[in-house]
């Protein structure tokens, strides 16, 4: 079997997390074969584990020149993201980036506009688009059988972080090195998955915590109230803090409601649609039948292997992209104009964000920043860029 040739760019968790995964067999039509980190001690621990079967570049021009690859995924600090995709396509790779697409949506931008120059296969490491359960609310959706959308509600508050997680690299919950928080850091496969299923908002509306928490100074606590071109209306709410958290998914339409919770959707499927129930019923008090139905999931989340393995099928045999890189702009845009209504107060369309709005503010929490941030030492620091 043909395989692809390819580099990992960090080896930081989910740079190990790819690498062991390949090694477990996971990706039959992938083949690693260098891996790149700007921080000699991490270098060192995979030359340690590994020996010699990869080959090792502390810098990422040396790595893209001589490494060999065909391929390679980004998986480093936010802000280096769309930089280092530029610079891969420039060599002639195919690239592969990790969450988010970027910290702001300019530089997302010019990053999809170097994919279309290059005719390289790009994509993103959106990994929960093969979780069959989101695919299969996609299509109860897409395909009409939930009928036209009114609300969606998504409360994901399963991301608890301890301070210790966040004293455990440089770089993470600061304006500087991360760009945000919950929403640049765990949330993007969640705005991700909302907008692939119901479409991107009209407007957002949203109110953060900042640092309220936890000691950093990014967002730990969002709220935001979406609203969809056809009227209906959204709420995603998110944290760190909360434990036990909740990730319940509810989608009401015309013909029904969605519920997801714990792996398992359950739909209650109106025998007919609230639209017409209301415009023919002429008994006041009353509502549709309703029946309760157990949704079948069929396949299993193959994650971020499921990725690699699309991915490398895209390049060798022209296989459709589970998740093409250009849309991860998408996400990013409802993060985007999350924070810029936080900061700002008021309404933002993230189909026509205000960019140079955006970064201008961001810029100013950067370089007005005072907060001191606190590092373990006993862990190994992941600041610094490529």
């Amino acid at each position: 079997m043909r395989k692809l040739k390819f580099g990992v760019i960090g080896y930081g968790n989910i740079g190990v997390l790819h690498v062991t995964n390949y090694l477990a067999g996971k990706m039959p039509n992938v083949e690693i074969t260098a891996i790149c980190d700007h921080n000699p001690a991490r270098l060192e621990v995979a030359r340690a584990a590994y020996g010699e079967r990869f080959a090792y570049f502390d810098n990422v021009e040396d790595f893209y020149k001589n490494s060999g690859v065909e391929a390679a995924i980004v998986a480093v600090p936010h802000y280096d993201h769309p930089k280092l995709v530029i610079q891969g396509f420039e060599h002639g790779l195919h690239m592969l980036c990790e969450k988010p697409a970027g910290v702001y949506t300019s530089a997302v931008r010019k990053m999809n506009e170097a994919a279309e120059k290059s005719g390289k296969v790009f994509g993103m490491m959106y990994n929960q688009r093969t979780n069959s359960v989101y695919r299969k609310v996609r299509d109860l959706i897409q395909s009409g059988e939930l009928g036209e959308m009114k609300r969606v509600i998504w409360i994901i508050t399963t991301w608890y972080r301890s301070q210790s997680y966040y004293n455990s690299g440089g770089w993470r919950a600061t304006w500087s090195g991360e760009g945000g928080g919950v929403l640049l850091n765990q949330c993007p496969h969640q705005l991700d998955l909302w907008q692939w299923m119901c479409g991107m908002p009209s407007r957002v509306r949203a109110f953060m915590s900042f640092g309220g928490h936890r000691n950093i100074e990014v967002e730990d606590d969002v709220t935001a109230y979406v609203e969809y071109p056809n009227g209906a209306t959204g709420l995603f709410v998110t944290s760190v803090h909360e434990t036990p958290g909740t990730n319940r998914l509810e989608i009401t339409g015309n013909q029904g409601k969605l519920v997801v919770t714990k792996d398992e959707i359950t739909f209650w499927r109106t025998r007919i649609g609230e639209k017409e129930f209301n415009a023919s019923y002429t008994g006041g008090f009353g509502e549709p039948e309703a029946w309760q139905c157990s949704i079948p999931i069929e396949g299993e989340e193959t994650s971020h292997s499921g990725i690699f393995v699309n991915f490398a099928d895209a390049v060798l045999k022209g296989t459709p992209l589970i998740a093409p890189g250009v849309e991860g702009i998408r996400g990013l845009s409802i993060s985007n104009a999350m924070h810029l209504s936080a900061w700002t107060d008021s309404w933002v369309d993230p189909n026509n964000l205000d960019e140079a709005l955006f970064e201008k503010l961001l810029q100013e929490r950067i370089q007005n920043s005072t907060f001191v941030k606190q590092v373990d030492n006993k862990t190994l620091d992941t600041s610094g860029t490529y």
